[in-house]
Order: structure tokens, then sequence, then C-alpha cells
């Protein structure tokens, strides 16, 4: 079962996708799990958001060209 995550007042989606699932980079991945919440860019109290699983190769893939070890 996916986690979820109730919001706060003034949360933002790169503010969550750093909280909750560890990297800004991830805010793509988020947005697209809520894409009925697509229209909100700064959340009320209250919002439950699904938080997707994040997989190393997302994370790898991610990564500027420099930063990759594989």
């Amino acid at each position: 079962m996916p986690d979820t995550y109730t919001t706060r007042s003034g949360d933002t989606w790169d503010g969550i996708a750093y909280r909750e699932m560890g990297s800004c980079r991830h805010t793509e991945l988020l947005m697209n799990a809520n894409r009925k919440h697509l229209d909100t860019f700064i959340f009320s109290a209250g919002t439950v958001l699904t938080i997707p699983d994040t997989e190393e190769s997302e994370i790898v893939a991610a990564l500027p060209p420099w930063r990759k070890t594989s």
C-alpha cells in the first residue's frame, strides 16, 4: 500500500518531495501520482497525497551525467 502525506498550509510540491521522498528531483514523480491536484501550487492544510515508491534507477536517471557512477 502506498504511503500518504497530509499537507500543511503552505506546502509546495518540491518541498513535499524533498521531505517525504528525499530529493526535489522526485517532484515530477510525486505530481504524476497525484494528478487531480496538479492545479495546486501552494497547498492548504488537509490534502491527502499519495507518496509513490522511488526506485534507485529513478534516482540515478535524475542525476546529471557527471554524478552518475554506472
